[in-house]
């Protein structure tokens, strides 16, 4: 195949990875600011319900960033894309988006939430200086499920920031926020 060939069929593969990307998450970018509260609280009671032991995290935790619907697409070619808002207490406190983008062996699509329990204020300032924080660079973020949340505690909890990933619908393998970018949005 020549040069010419491989660079048309990469390109119709990223097509039709952000096809399906596009696709799925239509919805999601035209969420208001209301929208997105709404369903931030609705998926943080529904982890809190599924997942005792986040609830426990939650107690503690200084700030919490909450993404309600993440899409995630590709062939060969990925990206995901989700909204969501930074939680202090009961109040919203900024809003984000949360992007990757992934290329290798992959085929499918995926919607899934997730949940970033912030424990300390030095992972919330680097949130608020950082032009956008990449998940795997920066503060340490120690991705749960719910039998290593059993064993956690109040006194137990000695990284910068936990996070869960749930509520996966839809078929797509390697289900990862490692490389994601958090950025700041206007709402």
């Amino acid at each position: 195949m020549s040069n010419l060939q491989n660079t048309i069929k990469h390109l119709l593969l990223v097509a039709a990875a952000s096809s399906s990307l596009a696709a799925f998450g239509g919805q999601m970018l035209a969420a208001t600011a209301e929208d997105l509260n709404k369903d931030a609280f609705e998926a943080l009671q529904i982890l809190y319900q599924t997942n005792p032991g986040a609830a426990t995290i939650g107690q503690t935790a200084k700030g919490i960033l909450v993404f309600p619907n993440v899409v995630k697409a590709g062939l060969v070619f990925g990206g995901s894309y989700g909204e969501g808002v930074l939680m202090k207490g009961a109040d919203v406190a900024g809003y984000y988006n949360s992007v990757s983008a992934s290329w290798g062996w992959q085929a499918g699509a995926q919607e899934y939430s997730y949940i970033v329990f912030l424990m300390n204020n030095k992972v919330l300032n680097y949130l608020d200086t950082s032009a956008g924080w990449e998940i795997g660079v920066g503060p340490t973020v120690v991705a749960m499920d719910a039998g290593a949340a059993k064993n956690l505690s109040s006194t137990t909890l000695q990284e910068d920031a936990y996070a869960f990933i749930f509520d996966q619908q839809g078929l797509m393998a390697s289900l990862s926020i490692e490389g994601t970018k958090i950025s700041p949005i206007k709402r």
